[in-house]
């Protein structure tokens, strides 16, 4: 109910309506049906509570107004204003370009024969979005990448942020695109009409100049020259000169004072065109790279023109050589210049002293000895650093990856687990040191020295291991090349000194005198003497219990 009171003259709020309890269908009914295609009002029903849909009912005139009223729409009359149909630009514009012929200057640098080459380009301007695009024509064998130089874009103008429009573009204009002037020459008839039916107007066509290079390529201005032709048979000459090669050994000479250096080639001349080749000869280890060649095979001018040749040119042709390299100009025991560098021929094979000897018998074709000089360098060790162990940083001067140093295998295998204990007093003249015991370990597999304080209680000395297992050399000995102690040198009571600590040898193991006795040709007879007389006496008076074993606990 869209009313703000209901049907009781109450207002339309909570508490205030009555259900209608005699009502039993809620939905909304349908008043229209269809009959025979049309759609009419649909008659009620008793008994179900349909009601009819009224309508307002015309008539006799209301028809005939309705049927012949004429809409205003469908026949325009002379009194209304007629409006032309709304056509977008870019479906009035559409396919409509505006095409220039132009052209740019491209300047070359480092030439002595141009200055610059003219390149033709055309300007297309698209009228629908008013973009741009410059493309060049591709010319045959130009040897330049040409085609699409621009693509489809709004050029700028200016800084200002302003693109080019078709109301700049006029013929004999430049059209200056990221750093590039385009010289606008002439149009086609579509866009000179349609300049002109704007208000512009355009001016006289211009020509493109000639390129200069196209211009010497095609030598319309030089003067016609004949040359006579030669009377010498090229396919005789070729039928018995070919593989027909002159072979030299000779030696390359480095002009470099500073680096001056020689190394073996082989020069060979072609004799079916006189072209000549040179190659390295690769010794083993020589510090070279194995280059297969050292020139190519080409014909090498001898005298040229300078008056007319070039000097910033590379590539010779015939035109600027007067005389080129021939056999007569190879000559054993003289140095040839061949492209700037030097060789000194020394010898050659038999076929080219048999063809000397035919053709050139006033050269004398005997061959040259240079005394070898073979300098034996003496690889010189660099000094020890005190880096790592001696045998360690020695690896690195002998690789280039290190490698382990090698070890005495066999003395390894059967001297392992085998150690010689003695024990030792430190020689200090501080009062400190007075007392303190060391047990010496002395490992035959490997000559290494590992020294352990014993532990004295209320001593304040910490005990423990006083020296890791290393070797230790001799004072006195050199760096580079250094003495280490020996079994030879442990005798009881001699001083030992070890990294600017000094002990002295006070007793030994049993098992000592054991192992010096079985090499007694090798140990001093003194060391000898000093472990009988220590050992003997021990073992006179306290009989100590003989170890069995290699490493027997020291006294």
């Amino acid at each position: 109910m869209s009313s703000a009171w209901n049907n009781h003259g109450l207002p339309f709020l909570p508490g205030y309506t009555f259900r209608d309890v005699t009502k039993s269908a809620f939905h909304r009914p349908q008043t229209l049906s269809y009959n025979n295609g049309y759609i009419l009002p649909q008659r009620p029903t008793v008994g179900i509570g349909k009601e009819p849909l009224l309508s307002e009912q015309l008539n006799q005139q209301d028809f005939n107004e309705l049927s012949f009223e004429t809409p205003d729409i469908a026949y325009a009359t002379d009194d209304q204003p007629q409006y032309e149909e709304f056509v977008p630009a870019h479906v009035a514009l559409h396919k409509k370009i505006l095409r220039f012929d132009g052209y740019f200057l491209e300047e070359i640098a480092y030439s002595p024969e141009e200055e610059h080459r003219v390149r033709p380009v055309v300007i297309y301007y698209y009228l629908e979005d008013d973009s741009m695009c410059i493309m060049e024509p591709a010319v045959e064998n130009s040897g330049i990448l040409q085609g699409k130089r621009l693509k489809r874009q709004r050029f700028p103008k200016n800084e200002r942020g302003e693109h080019y429009q078709w109301k700049d573009l006029n013929i004999g204009m430049d059209l200056e695109v990221y750093g590039f002037k385009y010289h606008i020459t002439q149009c086609d008839p579509f866009t000179k009409d349609f300049m002109e039916s704007e208000g512009i107007v355009l001016n006289e066509p211009e020509p493109i100049p000639e390129d200069p290079y196209s211009r010497r390529r095609k030598k319309p201005n030089l003067q016609l020259s004949h040359t006579t032709p030669s009377t010498f048979d090229k396919l005789h000459y070729f039928l018995n000169m070919d593989r027909k090669v002159l072979r030299f050994y000779a030696l390359y000479v480095t002009s470099d004072d500073v680096y001056k250096d020689t190394w073996p080639v082989i020069i060979y001349y072609y004799l079916v065109d006189d072209t000549v080749k040179i190659r390295e000869v690769h010794e083993r280890n020589n510090g070279r790279d194995p280059f297969p060649l050292f020139m190519h095979r080409r014909r090498i001018p001898k005298k040229l023109k300078p008056e007319i040749f070039p000097s910033c040119v590379m590539e010779v042709s015939k035109e600027y050589v007067d005389e080129y390299y021939s056999p007569k100009d190879f000559e054993l025991g003289q140095t040839v210049k061949l492209q700037n560098h030097q060789f000194l021929l020394l010898n050659c094979d038999g076929f080219t002293r048999e063809y000397y000897k035919e053709n050139y018998p006033d050269m004398v074709m005997e061959a040259v000895e240079i005394p070898k000089t073979e300098e034996v360098k003496k690889k010189e060790i660099p000094p020890y650093n005190g880096f790592g162990s001696l045998e360690n940083s020695l690896q690195n001067c002998l690789y280039v990856t290190p490698r382990p140093p090698k070890v005495k295998f066999l003395k390894n295998l059967e001297n392992d687990h085998k150690v010689l204990r003695y024990t030792a007093q430190l020689d200090s003249s501080s009062p400190s040191d007075e007392g303190r015991c060391f047990i010496l370990s002395y490992y035959l597999s490997d000559d290494m020295i590992s020294i352990y304080e014993k532990q004295t209680r209320n001593s304040g000395i910490i005990g423990g291991k006083f020296l890791e297992k290393t070797r230790v050399p001799k004072p006195g000995s050199s760096v580079d090349n250094p003495e280490f102690y020996s079994p030879a040198d442990l005798a009881i009571g001699a001083t030992i000194e070890i990294f600017s600590h000094r002990f002295v040898l006070t007793n030994a193991d049993l098992y000592v005198l054991k192992y010096m006795e079985s090499i007694s040709n090798q140990i001093p007879s003194q060391t000898l003497e000093s472990l009988r007389q220590k050992l003997g006496v021990e073992m006179a008076t306290d009989k100590p219990v003989e170890q069995n074993g290699e490493t027997g606990s020291a006294s």
